[in-house]
């Protein structure tokens, strides 16, 4: 990408965040109002300049900027910020009077962003500005690739009607250069030009009547991008969120799938990031869809950047994209009423099923797919966050302050049920140094935090083992219903089981020879090493389908109830059945689970394995 060359014109903005330390305000001798203390201060290129910004992260490094300021300190600023960027600014052009440089000032007290101070909001462009800035352009469309055009103020450069006539005459004497439009109010201004939008905006240029925040269907998304194109006649870009994105061109639709990401997201600038990876692709003769994914990525790693309008490296898109965990089908996550079942069972087809398939392998998960003895354990995980969190105030604290704080927890662990705990305790790390009750020096990394929650844990699975071998309790107290039959009817059909668990080893093979099904397993019974730096589960996962190699890979199923081994089956080809188990009562159906599951890929969904024989028919194991 270094070679592209991109201009970007539009409403460059600068984007000023003020960290407010409010236990040092007194009030003011003159008012008697209490002052808002500033702790700290950063100033960073927002708006179209933060597409800039995401470009020259990215590595391009010819960029050129068309924009208006004022004779004013944000004027000043911007064009410093652009000077740090290497931009070229011959078409950065000064209105005297009627305008000011467009900026945002964001206040963040307590860590939450306050009301904003808009600058710039009245402007209007002069028609000798629009002159100067027109010229400008003309001459620098020889050497550029890509032309960006960003909208987002009401009382912008592009709002201006005159100005976007003068433009796209300039544009029409250009027909080879590509131009990307990126606009909130006028994308139906520049009919020949290709589009990003987002979901509302493209919906609301086909009629529809959606408000901000709204759930827009997917099937809305998809008619609204066909009728758009079918206008246009140039690919378009149509952002989702969380649900990804899509690309339309020539050959149809092309969908993004989103990205899952644990822990507090910010889109605040996602969009730029997204136009930056679109822009930077296609100057280099990338296709509309592979150009979507990679500003995909982009958005992908600047979402995580909080209070910022944040870029994305090559090696921070490279880590995110190496092996992403994408999020599928997330209407029927969200909406049971769109299940579809195999004729006459309870057994959910989430994603199409091979029309042929012969597994060879199956590799299970323990905990929640096959084995109860740790149900429970988000009752032990939420004590500890709070006395980690709290540390020592933990006792004495405020009932307020423990209530947040709960809430915070449960939060977390409601979010993040299903990914491995070791990327949970790195969550938990974050909140424990965010909340600054616990001294730097005495915050622990994450393996320190996973250590206390496993041997809570391992209190609570040593008492279920000791009534089990006193017989008080037998097998069926602690395994799912019918999933020891399941073990059995796939082994003797020749089947090789693995078991996977995030579990330290010799505790998973201590549990399933208590539980009386470790012999089927052959000795491949996988767990976690004491090594606790690295996600175990999915370490677990990757040794297990090397073993079975890349040309098994569509000979293996795997049973799961947890998003990482169905997403890490789908990424190499294999089918996954989701076990959206109850562990409590070892049957029926986990609605929660179930959502989790299909969002990560699951191509079947069953709440257990009741109905044993329909699922291996489905299996194509009906004889076994």
């Amino acid at each position: 990408m270094g070679a592209a060359r991109i201009g970007v014109l539009g409403d460059f903005c600068v984007d000023s965040y003020y960290h407010i330390d409010v236990k040092a305000s007194e009030p003011s001798l003159e008012t008697g109002i209490s002052t808002r203390p500033v702790q700290s201060q950063r100033h960073t290129l927002g708006g179209a300049g933060n597409v800039l910004a995401n470009l020259h992260a990215l590595g391009v490094r010819q960029l050129s900027a068309f924009a208006v300021i004022g004779p004013d300190m944000q004027g000043r600023e911007l064009q410093r910020l652009l000077d740090e960027h290497g931009v070229n600014r011959a078409g950065v052009v000064t209105q005297p009077a009627g305008w000011q440089t467009n900026s945002y000032l964001k206040p963040i007290v307590e860590g939450q962003e306050c009301h904003r101070y808009d600058f710039g909001i009245f402007n209007r462009l002069a028609a000798e500005t629009a002159g100067v800035l027109l010229r400008a352009i003309t001459a620098a469309l020889p050497s550029l690739d890509v032309l960006v055009i960003n909208q987002q103020f009401k009382s912008g450069i592009y709002t201006d009607a005159e100005f976007r006539a003068g433009l796209h005459a300039v544009l029409a004497a250009r027909p080879q250069l590509i131009v990307l439009s990126d606009c909130r109010d006028h994308a139906d201004a520049a009919a020949t030009v290709m589009h990003k939008l987002n979901d509302l905006e493209a919906t609301r240029l086909c009629g529809g009547t959606y408000q901000p925040r709204d759930h827009i269907p997917r099937e809305k998304v998809l008619a609204a991008a066909d009728e758009l194109y079918a206008r246009w006649r140039t690919p378009l870009f149509v952002t989702r969120g969380e649900r990804g994105c899509l690309a339309m061109d020539q050959d149809g639709a092309h969908e993004i799938p989103g990205l899952h990401l644990i822990g507090p997201t910010d889109a605040v600038g996602a969009g730029d990031s997204m136009v930056a990876g679109i822009a930077a692709c296609l100057a280099q003769g990338a296709t509309p869809a592979e150009a979507a994914a990679l500003g995909n990525l982009v958005a992908g790693v600047t979402v995580q950047k909080l209070h910022q309008t944040g870029t994305a490296s090559p090696d921070e898109v490279r880590a995110i994209g190496a092996s992403p965990d994408h999020v599928f089908r997330p209407e029927l996550a969200e909406d049971m009423r769109m299940a579809a079942y195999a004729p006459g069972t309870a057994i959910e087809i989430a994603e199409p099923l091979p029309a042929e398939f012969s597994p060879a392998h199956a590799i299970f998960d323990h905990d929640g797919t096959i084995s109860t003895l740790r149900e429970g354990w988000e009752a032990v995980m939420a004590p500890m966050m709070m006395k980690a969190i709290l540390g020592p105030v933990y006792a004495t604290a405020e009932r307020d302050v423990v209530e947040r704080v709960r809430a915070q927890v449960d939060d977390f662990i409601d979010k993040t049920t299903g990914i491995q705990t070791l990327r949970q305790m790195h969550g938990l790390a974050g909140m424990v140094r965010a909340a600054g009750y616990v001294p730097e020096a005495e915050i622990l990394d994450a393996a320190g935090y996973k250590r206390i929650y496993n041997d809570a844990l391992m209190q609570l699975v040593n008492d279920r083992l000791a009534r089990l071998q006193r017989g008080e309790l037998g097998v069926g107290d602690f395994t799912l219903k019918n999933a020891v039959p399941l073990l059995e009817r796939l082994a003797a059909a020749g089947v090789k089981l693995y078991l996977a668990s995030g579990t330290d080893e010799q505790d998973v093979i201590r549990e399933a020879e208590a539980l009386g099904y470790a012999p089927l397993f052959e000795g491949r019974i996988y767990g976690a090493s004491h090594d606790m730096t690295h996600d175990a589960k999915r370490m677990v996962l990757d040794k297990i389908l090397r073993e079975i190699g890349s040309d098994n890979s569509s000979r293996i199923v795997t049973f799961g109830d947890g998003p990482v081994e169905i997403r890490e089956t789908r990424k190499c080809g294999g089918l996954t059945v989701g076990i959206a188990s109850d562990e409590v009562r070892r049957f029926g159906l986990n609605v929660e689970k179930r959502a989790r599951l299909i969002r990560a890929g699951a191509n079947l969904v069953t709440a257990d394995y009741a109905q044993l024989p329909a699922l291996l028919k489905l299996l194509h194991l009906d004889g076994a």
